[in-house]
């Protein structure tokens, strides 16, 4: 809420810089968004008095004023349609500055002399959303007793401070001027001067007579109150109120709108005004809407309203939606001259719900969502209706129509002293706990150290005893309580097992020169079911969703990752390596909530290192991405073997280039480049990807770890090509080699790959560097040609391989 300082001091005898308010507002009750003047950044605008106008003679739109800013008269071009001797304008001076930081020049407009500029509203810094609708087109008028030369901004309210405040849904009461006042007089000690305008029925007529209410079901309207003001004009709003309403970030409408919206700020009390002329009926009741009933708002939209939307009717007919929006049907017209005026609590939830359904967040069901002080109902209507009457000459009918109301609930709590003092580490007493509750408007019984407090209806967040003890604490000063360290075990803090080999994936990664990227786990259902290492049912969707990009729980990490890709590359940056660690959300057609799993996952697009003087560009590809899986999994130092099979059957991905990974007979995940053109709706390159089930790796047994000494005797590497059939795999290969090397192979390097001319069809060539080493000793030659030999029987008779 924007809090105007010059009218909290209409209330209250406050002589604090609104600054240090503010800070002591954020310390003691609710956060605040910003502390401003509406005159920041301005300078140099003066009242001027337009003297004469007469037409441009170089243009049909343009008039040369002769404006009296206080000292001079001068020349000013003006292009504004409204644009009138005899009023008093908003003159922008050469050297001024305006909205949007724009400078004021002296210049010429075809030909003539401007000596500065009339301003519109929108030209000083006031939003579209805020200046009035009537002078949308044209430049503002001043009140006629402004003085020429004087500043503007007095008369505008610009000279104002606006604390704008973060109001938590537990401070409802926080939404008006009323609930600042309470809350500002109690941590201050300070005395309220808050005034209520009592209203005077000047009417003979019954508004029994004109209007009934009946609310059957009270659940939906727990209070609901009407009056009618007769004989009204609808006009413009004063000044005083009109500034008001747009410090407060509300446009000015009408007289009656204007105080409608007024009593809000003041009260918290959301009202309504119906033309009473254009009630389609006069018995006035609230219901849920029929499902898909059509109602035309006052934004003049039509809304197809849900079963579980509430609606204020004459007769049967929508005239409202309770609690957010009124009827465009019944709407405050300049030819109207008598006004329902509605006041009234709706369900709080049942607000929310349709407020968010219909995307209609207004100022009244913000605060019906967060509670309205039931004691201020009828003052809030009683106010209102006065000034309405006063500004719009009418008169105001005898006696309100009440069609519900609720009582008054004033819970009564009992907390000792000492259990005060104890939770708060004070010393206080209890004329000083006492005072505390007296300045917040409390009421207190003593009996020794007991202490029965009861708690006025307006403060519908304070029910318990922790509440009060908050209370107390807060007015108290949190700055004031003692200072003590916290009690501390002697146990060691340490990190599970689990946490060391997350924590350790992370590091792994970061090593081989991924960077850590982090994803919403909302997004949209098709993106949801992309990329899952096992198919599944249908995502988790969200009832609710804040956007239509957040609707579904993810089932994969890639989609997110390939996002971040596309926001990357959308701003040149070609070069993209993330893994992201997090959770997944999988669904069972047996469970209600669904399973979740962490994954790790990784996306590479351009080149890992750039090209320099001794290395030309590499541009990421399938085989980048499995050395980073296998050096993180050697990492992991599982026992079981780890394996990858080509697989065809992903529709994400590309056929001829995915590959799922295993561990022993177990699926984990997949690696391989997305197909292109899944790439091509990201809006990515060429990508290659990697997803592993962490929960599967975290479980599965792990090699016992140990140092093993370099060996300090000299290596023996024996070549080997083969001639093969193009079907067997160098993981074959391999395998075999290590299965018949003996204990003294230590690695085994694939060196070259061969197909085509001067080869057999079907064939291809591989070439492989087998070294030998003994940590115990040096081999000898014979040893090494013994296990070679070995090696090459094994895979003649195996394959059927031929040695080159």
């Amino acid at each position: 809420m924007k809090v105007s300082y010059q009218w909290l001091q209409e209330y209250l005898d406050i002589d604090v810089k609104p600054a240090d308010l503010a800070e002591k507002i954020a310390r003691t009750s609710v956060d605040i968004n910003d502390v401003y003047s509406p005159s920041d950044g301005l300078k140099k605008l003066v009242v001027g008095y337009v003297e004469s106008t007469t037409p441009h003679p170089d243009s049909d739109h343009l008039t040369l004023c002769q404006v009296n800013t206080g000292e001079d008269t001068v020349q000013i071009v003006c292009g504004a349609p409204n644009v009138v001797a005899g009023k008093k304008v908003i003159v922008a001076l050469p050297g001024a500055r305006i909205g949007n930081n724009i400078k004021i020049k002296r210049s010429k407009m075809r030909g003539e002399l401007s000596e500065g500029m009339l301003c519109a509203l929108q030209e000083i810094g006031f939003s579209e959303n805020i200046a009035p609708k009537a002078y949308d087109e044209g430049i503002w008028f001043l009140p006629d007793d402004a003085k020429p030369g004087e500043s503007v901004f007095p008369y505008l309210g610009m000279d104002d401070t606006i604390i704008d405040t973060d109001i938590t849904p537990n401070r409802g009461d926080m939404f008006s001027m009323l609930g600042n006042v309470n809350d500002i007089a109690a941590f201050y000690d300070l005395k309220s001067h808050f005034k209520v305008q009592k209203v005077n029925e000047n009417s003979s007529q019954l508004t029994s007579d004109l209007v009934a209410v009946n609310i059957a079901d009270t659940q939906l309207a727990p209070t609901y109150k009407m009056r009618v003001i007769q004989d009204i004009q609808v006009k413009e709003s004063p000044l005083w109120l009109q500034i008001r309403l747009w410090n407060a970030g509300i446009r000015p409408i009408s007289n009656v709108v204007d105080v409608t919206n007024y009593i809000l700020l003041k009260y918290g009390q959301p009202l309504h005004s119906f033309d009473y002329a254009k009630l389609p009926a006069k018995q006035i009741g609230v219901r849920f809407a029929k499902h898909e009933e059509p109602f035309v708002t006052l934004d003049e939209d039509e809304r197809q309203l849900d079963s579980q939307d509430i609606v204020v009717t004459a007769g049967d007919k929508p005239v409202a939606l309770a609690g957010t929006m009124g009827g465009l049907e019944t709407a405050i017209s300049n030819d109207t001259t008598s006004v329902a005026l509605e006041a009234a609590i709706f369900d709080p939830i049942l607000v929310r719900k349709q407020a968010r359904r219909h995307d209609l967040h207004s100022e009244s069901s913000t605060r019906f969502e967060r509670g309205v002080n039931p004691e201020t109902v009828e003052t809030a209507l009683n106010e209102a209706a006065q000034m309405i009457a006063e500004l719009g000459g009418g008169a105001v009918t005898k006696g309100i129509v009440t069609g519900s109301e609720r009582d008054l609930i004033t819970p009564t709590i009992v907390l000792s002293l000492s259990r005060i003092n104890h939770v708060l580490g004070t010393t206080l007493y209890v004329e000083e706990v006492v005072d505390i509750f007296d300045r917040l408007g409390f009421t207190t019984a003593i009996d020794g150290e007991q202490i029965t407090v009861t708690v006025p209806a307006r403060r519908w967040d304070v029910n318990i005893e922790a509440d009060l003890l908050e209370e107390i604490a807060r007015i108290y000063g949190y700055d004031n309580l003692p200072s003590t360290l916290p009690e501390q075990s002697s146990n060691i803090g340490a990190l599970t097992e689990r946490q060391q080999l997350i924590r350790t994936s992370r590091h792994v990664l970061e090593g081989l020169g991924l960077n850590q990227a982090i994803s919403y786990s909302l997004t949209t259902t098709e993106k949801a079911t992309q990329f899952q290492v096992e198919p599944h049912s249908n995502p988790m969707q969200l009832d609710y969703p804040m956007s239509q990009d957040h609707v579904a729980a993810r089932m994969s990490l890639i989609s997110g990752l390939l996002t971040d890709v596309a926001y990357n590359v959308a701003r040149k940056q070609k070069d993209v390596q993330l893994y992201e660690q997090g959770r997944i959300f999988v669904t069972h057609p047996d469970q209600k909530r669904p399973e979740e799993q962490e994954h790790l996952a990784g996306v590479l697009t351009g080149e890992l290192l750039t090209d320099n003087w001794h290395q030309t560009e590499h541009h990421v590809d399938f085989y980048d991405a499995k050395g980073i899986v296998e050096r993180y999994l050697t990492n992991m130092a599982l026992q079981q073997k780890i394996s990858f099979v080509a697989n065809h059957e992903r529709k994400e991905m590309h056929p001829g280039r995915t590959a799922d990974i295993y561990i022993g007979e177990t699926l984990a995940g997949f690696i391989g480049q997305i197909h292109p053109q899944v790439a091509k709706d990201y809006k990515i390159p060429e990508t290659y990807v990697f997803e592993l089930n962490l929960e599967l790796i975290l479980a599965a047994a792990k090699k016992s770890r140990h140092y093993q000494l370099i060996s300090k005797y000299p290596a023996i590497s024996r070549d080997i090509a083969l001639l093969l059939d193009e079907g067997t795999t160098n993981d074959e290969i391999l395998a075999a080699i290590n299965k018949k090397g003996g204990a003294h192979l230590v690695n085994v390097h694939l060196f070259d790959v061969y197909e085509g001319a001067h080869l057999p069809a079907n064939k291809k060539s591989l070439a492989y560097t087998l070294t030998y080493q003994d940590s115990q000793g040096t081999l000898t030659e014979d040893q090494v040609n013994e296990s070679f030999d070995k090696v090459v029987d094994y895979l003649t008779d195996q394959f059927n391989v031929e040695i080159r």
